[in-house]
């Protein structure tokens, strides 16, 4: 019997990258899917936005193993097309025991460069609107009255000041504060909230295409290059571990862990998937 037989969690961010990773990880441990993406680009982005078509793809990759998915293509700051989805999915599927809040954007600049409207569409993207998906999901899950588990992806740069990415990294502290509040709040119901964080995964927003080539997502990777920025900045970028970078499939692993009832007594927690790059 497979860890998440019976179940059903949502997948925000899904179309792609980590989020398609965990709605196949997800649904190959026996869950049925609820899942949503924006698949439209946003201006404070350099690179292409996911499509319908991929979100398409992640539906068909779930019902190649065997289970149901309902999805739909709208944006997570967008709360009464959340609550719907939430309402639609549920009443499809018959329940909700999952949740994992995926989505995010990125974008560069020196913090002083950065724009006011580039820094109000990350932090509604990557703050404001997971609380809008936790806002819709939490009161059912609490009326449901049989726990469940959240996972929230931050970042590493969640816990470090990520040179070059001022607002992805106000926003990625604020979810480890916000994951924390949630679990002390959802403790006496049994929902567990925990948040994940990622250095280097294998995918778009990092400059990734699918076949795994790296393109020039971060215009400035080129400044780690001087020696007077690298000998104060590369430190931050080193992994105690010997590798550069993940596939999405290696946070999937995680998300399936703090899904399933093996984490049953881990809430509150932040738990990187880093290569060593938070242990020094």
């Amino acid at each position: 019997m497979s860890r998440l037989s019976g179940k059903v969690a949502l997948v925000t961010g899904a179309a792609r990258g980590q989020g398609r990773a965990h709605a196949v990880r997800l649904a190959s441990e026996g869950a049925d899917i609820i899942a949503f993406d924006s698949c439209d680009g946003f201006k404070s982005t350099n690179y292409d936005p996911s499509t319908p078509a991929d979100l398409e793809e992640t539906a068909r990759l779930v019902e190649a193993e065997g289970r149901r998915i309902v999805w739909r293509q709208l944006d997570a700051r967008d709360f009464p097309a959340v609550q719907q989805l939430v309402a639609d999915g549920t009443r499809e599927l018959g329940r909700l025991d999952v949740v994992v809040v995926n989505h995010g954007i990125c974008h560069y600049a020196y913090t002083w460069e950065v724009t006011e409207e580039n820094w109000d569409e990350v932090i509604s993207v990557n703050l404001t609107s997971v609380w809008k998906v936790l806002k819709a999901v939490v009161p059912f899950m609490m009326q449901q009255g049989e726990g469940g588990s959240i996972v929230v992806t931050s970042s590493v740069a969640g816990v470090r000041g990520q040179p070059f990415l001022a607002p992805y990294v106000c926003s990625k502290h604020a979810l480890v504060g916000l994951t924390k509040t949630l679990a002390n709040e959802l403790g006496q119901h049994r929902i567990r909230v925990n948040t994940i964080l990622p250095a280097g995964v294998k995918t778009p927003m990092a400059g990734f295409d699918w076949n795994g080539q790296r393109g020039e997502s971060n215009p400035f990777a080129g400044e780690l290059e001087k020696p007077e920025v690298a000998a104060t900045l590369g430190p931050i970028f080193m992994n105690a571990l010997p590798d550069k970078w993940m596939e999405p499939e290696d946070i999937a692993n995680t998300i399936a862990f703090l899904a399933s009832d093996e984490s049953s007594f881990i809430t509150g927690s932040e738990i990187p998937i880093d290569l060593g790059s938070t242990a020094r």
